[in-house]
């Protein structure tokens, strides 16, 4: 097992030291990145504060006072860390990997900022354990979930399992994995955003990317000093060509997309265990970008509660509105100056460098993510835009901004009738999210997992997407829609051809489990006279 677990490590990252300090700029927290530091600047100052973040892997990052390493002082403050499910000894568990993926978070080096350097990160250890892990897994999971008061935002997977270790037979990655089912569980029950790396290279970690309710992320690669295009080493492109039998064990069966999210991953500066500063690249790294993103969305969102401002409320903290809102505000295509294209700041190129503008997901309605990009490139500056436009209603005409925590009952939709005409040529994004069913059979009922217990997968219902004319009354005259038989996922990216009035409409097409579906919805839209 310990050759497993170095090689699942090792399959996520390579790491190079850099020799000259001068050249390690963390660019991918800045303007080259995913616009971070931009945050924690005035008029934002963004950073974290008070808000709880996880971070799960084989080892563990170091806490000053408290691990005896020579020559050693973290960047970064830890507000616990365990082993499992429990306290860790002084020196137990240390890894290398896991300081460098805490470094992205929270580190506080004004050289090499975190994304979000004041926010409370907790971290566990899961180790090596002899003939798989994954019970262990979710058990750590839990109780990192269940940290800070049981308000944890966003929880880190920066490692994997690989199907080889998995129990059953034939296993595959079709969301039936104990740890995937876990933390769809967990997602729900805890309210927290799992963001899980995909795989990448050699591939062996894809439990549990093949996951509904999170975000699986791919990385970016720089471009004339921009992260623009997704990496050669992501295992993210459709099965063909000589390596197709390696690519169908490494993505989702049949036709879900596994990619949410593309953020920065190659070449990222950060600390290791030893104090010094390393070159590092892979999916390990894309992670915690979106994960500790979700800290600085999240302490603008308690500012506005603690203020009690108006079109705010504690539907703000849902994991499905932290999904939505990310998804929805990521980059696709350089708005030209004219705002037509939502003012989105860079065009994200695939490993064979198509656009989303001739990816099939864009073409394509029955498919809502591409199987490189998901919807974009992670933007946090865009997302705290998206944000802070605040929560809107169906029952009332909606801004051209928003976003919404809701429910659709069975043979029932929500429509959000857009207040103001949209602008001819201008293009409209729309992301609706809701969860997969995963429930715990959880034999002595005390509502915990415990080691020996299992879960057991309810399904997603079916809910489709629609942009129409506001006096359209059937989804046959709908403009654009979003219409997957296999997501949990629905995302309209598309033109508007005329000015006019339209609306969004949430439809509960098919049930497979609950009558009543909660959802997250964002939209972002250009209205007729805006700048």
């Amino acid at each position: 097992m310990k050759q497993t677990v170095a090689w699942v490590i090792s399959s996520l990252t390579t790491v190079t030291v850099i020799i000259t300090p001068s050249l390690a700029l963390n660019t991918s927290t800045g303007e080259a990145g995913i616009y971070a530091e931009r945050l924690h600047q005035q008029p934002y100052n963004l950073t974290g504060r008070k808000i709880a973040i996880g971070q799960i892997e084989i080892g563990r990052p170091g806490v000053f006072g408290f691990d005896k390493i020579a020559a050693w002082s973290p960047t970064f403050k830890l507000a616990g860390v365990y082993y499992q499910n429990r306290a860790v000894k002084s020196n137990g568990n240390l890894d290398n990997h896991a300081a460098m993926v805490a470094t992205v978070m929270v580190s506080k080096d004004k050289k090499l900022p975190g994304v979000a350097p004041d926010a409370r990160l907790y971290a566990s250890a899961i180790g090596a354990i002899k003939g798989g892990g994954q019970p262990q897994e979710c058990l750590a999971s839990q109780h990192i979930a269940q940290q800070n008061s049981g308000d944890v935002r966003a929880i880190n997977f920066s490692f994997g399992e690989s199907l080889d270790q998995d129990h059953r037979k034939d296993a595959k990655l079709d969301g039936n994995a104990h740890l995937t089912k876990c933390i769809d569980w967990s997602s729900r029950v805890h309210d927290t955003l799992y963001v899980i790396a995909g795989n990448q290279g050699q591939g062996g970690i894809p439990i549990p990317t093949d996951h509904y309710n999170g975000i699986t992320t791919a990385y970016t690669t720089k471009r004339e000093g921009i992260y623009t295009k997704v990496d050669f080493a992501n295992l993210s492109a459709l099965p063909v060509g000589i390596g197709r039998s390696l690519i169908k064990r490494e993505i989702n069966v049949g036709p879900r997309r596994a990619i949410n999210l593309v953020a920065p991953g190659s070449k990222v500066a950060v600390y290791d265990l030893t104090g010094t500063i390393q070159e590092v690249s892979g999916t390990s790294f894309a992670a915690p970008h979106i994960t500790a993103s979700v800290a600085l969305l999240q302490e603008f969102g308690d500012r506005q509660l603690r203020t009690q401002q108006p079109n705010w409320s504690l539907d703000s903290r849902r994991h499905q509105v932290n999904k939505a809102i990310l998804l929805n505000s990521a980059d696709k295509i350089q708005d030209r100056g004219n705002g037509l294209l939502l003012g989105m700041m860079r065009t994200i190129f695939s490993k064979s460098h198509y656009t989303w503008f001739q990816s099939d997901a864009y073409r394509n309605p029955e498919i809502p993510l591409d199987i490189q990009m998901g919807t974009g490139h992670l933007n946090v500056l865009r997302a705290y835009q998206q944000f802070s436009a605040g929560q809107w209603k169906p029952q009332t005409p909606v801004p051209a901004i928003g976003w919404d925590y809701e429910t659709v009952t069975n043979n029932n939709y929500q429509d959000y009738v857009i207040s103001q005409p949209l602008r001819k040529n201008s293009f409209v994004s729309i992301t609706l999210v809701w969860d997969r069913l995963v429930k715990l059979n959880d034999r002595n009922n005390n509502e915990q997992y415990d080691l020996g217990e299992n879960f057991e997968d309810h399904g997603i219902n079916n809910l489709d997407l629609y942009l129409m004319p506001t006096n359209a009354t059937n989804v046959s005259e709908s403009i654009c829609r979003s219409i997957s038989k296999v997501d949990n996922t629905e995302h309209i990216f598309c033109s508007i051809s005329t000015t006019g009035n339209y609306k969004i409409r949430v439809q509960y097409k098919q049930q497979v489990n609950q009558e009543t579906q909660p959802y997250g919805l964002a939209w972002w839209t250009v209205s007729e006279g805006s700048n």
